[in-house]
């Protein structure tokens, strides 16, 4: 009868140690393992944007999706990444559009067309209270007086009042001419550069801000020419002019020159003509640019001959008065232009 060395006991420990050991090992294998998907997804995310990071999943690489519940777990490792959505809309509900004005608790973005930006409080002119009463004449007396301060102190100096001045001035040129509100922008951050440069001792206000306006017409590439910028404006032309040229010399302006065809929709539409007639005269201002005869010429006197030369070519003819009434330019001015535009046109294509 033969023994084995080892004894049952002794037999069952080692195989429970052996077992021990295996998943030590496959534990510390997978800890391994995980360890180095770790370092070779931080790795890769090295290299990435934040907003590369933001789409993947930091362990596996993996596109991360929204729950219906809220949360932001990744579709191969089921990892979440977020839990808690922030709302960043208001917390009341509105279902009209009164609704949502009365319930909303913020102002106006700010603007540079105002002095104080707009964030100052305004004391409106109603004379009932928040709910809805009727003020009393003594309370009258007291709010109208409150408001007296009050505009007295948003402009203590005389640089503010100057440029509470200089801005309405803007916005009342901007107006009569119905310029679009990114030019008085750009206008109120012309007068604003100039004011901080000292440019504006020694002129006038006015003259500042209505070649500001133009300045800004001119950077907007929007067809207005000088007279007609003046003619809204409380100065004379030649004001106007010359305190551009100091503003664009001093603040580095790139003013381009106008294009006369930016005239053209303009003209045609005041006068009536057809879409033919446009067409023809930008075929006329072309040949005539060809030929040089729009250097050193003003852009409107161009554009207002060439209207007239293509609405005597396409049949809807127009006196000269009132092509220059439409352009704001003297009969003369399109008289001269008229007939370099007509030596043009019989040079290089034989039509008269």
């Amino acid at each position: 009868m033969m023994y084995s060395d080892n004894s049952p006991s002794e037999s069952r420990v080692r195989t429970r140690a052996s077992a021990e050991s295996t998943e030590s090992t496959g534990s510390d294998r997978g800890s391994g393992c995980r360890a180095r998907n770790r370092c070779r997804s931080r790795s890769r995310s090295r290299g990435r944007t934040p907003s590369e990071r933001r789409r993947t999943c930091p362990e596996c690489d993996g596109a991360p999706r929204e729950t219906a519940d809220g949360e932001t777990a990744c579709d191969d490792c089921g990892l979440v990444l977020a839990d808690r959505r922030v709302d960043h809309g208001p917390e009341w509900r509105a279902y009209t559009s009164e609704e949502h004005h009365a319930r909303a608790r913020v102002g106006a973005p700010t603007t540079g067309t105002r002095h104080d930006r707009g964030l100052t409080t305004e004391i409106g002119r109603g004379d009932r209270d928040a709910a809805g009463g009727t003020l009393s004449p003594e309370r009258r007396r007291r709010v109208e007086r409150l408001r007296t301060w009050h505009q007295r102190v948003r402009t203590v100096r005389t640089g503010e009042r100057n440029l509470r001045f200089a801005l309405s001035e803007l916005d009342r040129m901007a107006s009569a001419l119905g310029l679009p509100r990114h030019v008085r922008e750009t206008a109120a951050v012309v007068y604003r550069r100039a004011l901080a440069e000292d440019l504006i001792r020694g002129r006038s206000i006015e003259a500042v801000a209505t070649a500001t306006l133009y300045v800004a017409c001119r950077q907007k590439n929007l067809p207005r020419s000088l007279a007609e910028v003046t003619a809204v404006s409380r100065v004379e032309q030649q004001d106007v002019a010359r305190a551009s040229r100091h503003l664009s010399s001093n603040l580095g302006l790139e003013l381009r020159p106008v294009e006369p065809t930016a005239y053209l929709p303009r003209f045609c539409s005041r006068l009536d003509l057809s879409a033919e007639t446009h067409a023809k005269a930008a075929e006329v201002l072309a040949i005539s640019a060809e030929a040089g005869h729009c250097s050193g010429r003003s852009p409107t006197g161009c554009a207002a001959a060439a209207v007239y030369t293509a609405a005597m070519l396409c049949g809807e003819k127009r006196t000269q008065s009132d092509v220059a009434a439409a352009a704001g330019v003297t009969e003369v001015t399109i008289r001269n232009r008229y007939h370099e535009q007509v030596e043009a046109l019989n040079l290089l294509d034989g039509v008269r």
